[in-house]
């Protein structure tokens, strides 16, 4: 069994006419736009975003990303997309679930995987940097600013 994480955000997204293929369904590239709206309301309840991270010198690229589709979703189709903080100390492990809003369907499921690259040289950490952790474990112990 997949981890749900130790924190998680939901979002809802109704899927656009534009996301849908000649056979009315979501092309399976746009399913990653999903996944980022999903990671960064979990990043803004962890209280340390994409501009924060930024701020503190760091990028955050993804280097892994993996996506099992279980049912097509269509358009106009309102989805819930979770996003559940899976690690965190070494790198960002997000767990993620697309599932249909009505019926609670499972329709995809997802993991991303990213590390943190120091802005100044460009090199790779093998730790994630403090600022991030501790925003984690502040969200974690209810000490969220």
């Amino acid at each position: 069994m997949r981890s749900a994480g130790v924190l998680h955000a939901d979002v809802e997204v109704v899927v656009p006419f534009f996301d849908v293929d000649s056979m009315d369904v979501v092309w399976h590239g746009h399913y990653v736009k999903y996944l980022e709206v999903a990671r960064c309301a979990l990043l803004d309840r962890i209280g340390h975003n994409y501009a924060d991270m930024k701020a503190a010198g760091y990028a955050w690229p993804v280097i892994d990303l993996q996506l099992r589709y279980a049912r097509a979703a269509r358009f106009g189709q309102l989805l819930v997309v979770r996003a559940g903080l899976v690690e965190w100390q070494n790198r960002l492990k997000i767990h993620y679930v697309i599932t249909d809003a009505a019926t609670g369907e499972r329709l995809t499921r997802a993991s991303t995987v990213q590390v943190a690259v120091n802005l100044a040289d460009g090199v790779m950490q093998l730790v994630s940097p403090t600022v991030f952790t501790d925003a984690v474990e502040r969200c974690i112990s209810g000490a969220h600013p």
